[in-house]
């Protein structure tokens, strides 16, 4: 009895230590993400629920036809609000020509290996910091990919253009942050961190002379008049689109909703000034890596807590800074890890269907809002540790130690 008791013990430890193995190896890890992603697209594609890739597909197509998807006639065809910029169309089109079956592949796979890329390629961190920042961001790039999302290009594009300006690639940077800001909105906030850079004019130059060329791209399709309307149909369509749902922002949340929602804009733009007067306050630490990666967290973070709509998988944009400045960080306390691991279940385990009952998610979110106060709480700490007293063992990393 007792040698059988302890046989099944010895059985269970060496899966244990086979189960940690596989989660502690970078390639492993990669591996499962990509044959999920794979897997996911497949049902997705037989099934004919890839809706959020054939709205792309069909306002690509569209655009080439010389019609414009900025109407409500499409929006309600579609069951949603086309809010890309026609430059959206013109860099999805080589996907759009692919056979029918091949795109979603292309567009899924394409983006998870880009993001995993950009995790690999961040400066300063160990590799096994590294590894542990896609481990933690895995689940939140499943959900992501699983809807064809296009919030992880967003994502993926701060990460390279962060990269490439740490690298002293001012150029190339900003030319990520521009194609990013002529298709969704969300890039242009990055424009900011440039001020933490050297030869800051010339680079919003290469930002004025990027965004003329995006913007310009439409004109490649001789389809139309005027090409260029449809920016202010675009414009019009953003104006209008509205939604009586509670998204996963601070604005909604339980307890703040009737303060914070009905002045939104004005607690928008509030906030906005308040970090903006914040980040030239502390103009002598831009210099310091920390402060970069904790400025690029607080704004990524900013932009999605007070967006209009944001979702659970919108959080794929800022919690990559959020990591990253958590990992940097010379020490850790325990409430540190105790908001890390709260991450971890709000956003990482609840959301995903496989290992929650979308039940049991929907009745703690929308009963306890915990998502996004844990978020908060995380966004304000880093917030107070960017700008606030200096500590001598906390802001260390400088770029002459690259």
């Amino acid at each position: 009895m007792i040698c059988h008791s302890c046989n099944s013990l010895s059985f269970f430890s060496s899966k244990l230590k086979g189960v940690r193995w596989f989660f502690s190896n970078p390639t492993c890890v990669f591996l499962l993400g990509l044959a999920v992603v794979v897997l996911a697209t497949t049902l997705e594609v037989v099934r004919g629920r890839n809706t959020n890739y054939f709205d792309y597909q069909d306002s690509t197509r569209m655009f080439w036809e010389g019609l414009s998807p900025y109407t409500m006639e499409y929006a309600q065809a579609h069951a949603i609000y086309f809010l890309y910029s026609p430059v959206f169309s013109v860099i999805f089109a080589p996907i759009f020509y692919l056979p029918w079956w091949l795109g979603p592949y292309v567009w899924n796979v394409g983006n998870y290996s880009l993001f995993a890329l950009a995790i690999r390629s961040l400066p300063a961190l160990t590799e096994r910091h590294k590894h542990w920042i896609f481990l933690f961001l895995l689940s939140v790039i499943l959900q992501t990919v699983f809807c064809y999302q296009h919030n992880i290009i967003v994502a993926y594009i701060y990460l390279f253009a962060f990269i490439l300006l740490e690298r002293g690639k001012a150029f190339w940077a900003v030319f990520l942050i521009m194609l990013s800001a002529t298709t969704k909105v969300y890039g242009a906030a990055e424009l900011a961190i440039l001020f933490c850079y050297p030869k800051v004019w010339r680079n919003f130059g290469y930002a004025a002379l990027c965004g003329a060329f995006f913007l310009l791209l439409p004109a490649l399709n001789t389809s139309f008049d005027n090409v260029f309307v449809l920016y202010q149909q675009m414009f019009d369509m953003i104006a209008s689109h509205h939604s009586d749902s509670d998204f996963v922002g601070i604005l909604f949340a339980r307890g703040l909703k009737p303060f914070l929602l009905p002045n939104y804009r004005l607690v928008q733009l509030v906030v906005l000034g308040i970090l903006g007067v914040l980040f030239f306050w502390r103009y002598k630490r831009w210099g310091n890596l920390l402060f970069r990666v904790q400025a690029l967290g607080v704004l990524t973070g900013y932009m999605i807590l007070f967006s209009d709509c944001p979702e659970t998988h919108t959080y794929i944009i800022c919690l990559p800074f959020y990591a990253a400045a958590f990992w940097l960080q010379p020490k850790r306390t325990w409430y540190d890890w105790t908001l890390f691991w709260s991450l971890v279940v709000n956003f990482c385990i609840l959301p995903t269907d496989v290992l929650c009952p979308a039940w049991l998610h929907d009745y703690i979110h929308q009963t306890f809002w915990v998502d996004v106060y844990t978020y908060f709480i995380c966004w304000l700490l880093m917030l107070w540790r960017a700008v606030g007293p200096v500590h001598s063992s906390q802001f260390i990393i400088h770029s002459s130690q690259l």
